[in-house]
């Protein structure tokens, strides 16, 4: 008798699922990554700060830039002398716009190659030699931050004053400050009796400094 084959019950859908659910699962969305949020990086409650006067066209104004421990730009102030305008309004808001990009961690590179070269009125020469004519204020603002911040011109942003050195005698020779000891010790001494000359306590006498003579005491 012949050998029997075993009947398999497997079915031809249950063999090729295993094989759906892999295409299934490669079809899947895959979920998105969500960006990080940006974080705002806020300037130490005393900050230092450096003040430009710019005036275009007749337009003119303070720019107020403070910075942070190291040396980055974090805010910015745009004060017009025509207050109350609508030019100054604008500046204003511009301004708070920039402050908020800077502290959120935009580069100042990029706001600058942004808003450089912008042609709007009010135009003109700006009267700063290193950047001639501004084609705006905004177009001003942003090529002075670039040249006082990154191409490396801005040098030493705060230098300590000298503090001036008094020469400690006149042009005489003498020193004031001895000078104004010796005033003091002659309060309401007697004038000597040999030159002349206003004598200066010593001890219980008086004793004259320019010719040596004394008022009797020994």
């Amino acid at each position: 008798m012949p050998a029997t084959q075993p009947i398999s019950l497997t079915s031809e859908s249950a063999t090729a699922r295993p094989d759906a659910d892999v295409a299934r699962a490669d079809l899947s969305p895959v979920p998105k990554s969500e960006p990080s949020p940006a974080i705002r990086r806020h300037l130490p409650d005393e900050r230092r700060a450096l003040t430009h006067h710019f005036s275009i066209a007749g337009q003119e104004g303070y720019l107020t830039v403070g910075v942070y421990e190291d040396g980055l730009p974090g805010e910015i102030f745009i004060t017009m002398a025509k207050q109350g305008s609508t030019i100054s309004g604008l500046m204003d808001a511009f301004a708070t716009v920039v402050s908020l990009a800077l502290q959120h961690g935009v580069p100042l590179r990029v706001l600058c190659e942004k808003l450089s070269h912008m042609r709007f009125e009010p135009s003109g020469w700006s009267g700063n030699p290193k950047i001639g004519y501004a084609k705006s204020l905004m177009d001003y603002i942003a090529r002075w931050l670039e040249l006082r911040f990154l191409t490396g011109d801005q040098g030493e942003l705060f230098i300590a004053l000298p503090i001036p050195n008094h020469p400690t005698t006149d042009a005489k020779g003498t020193d004031p400050v001895g000078a104004l000891g010796e005033l003091i010790q002659m309060g309401d001494s007697p004038a000597c009796n040999i030159c002349g000359s206003l004598m200066v306590r010593s001890g219980t006498c008086y004793r004259c400094m320019t010719c040596g003579g004394t008022s009797g005491c020994s």
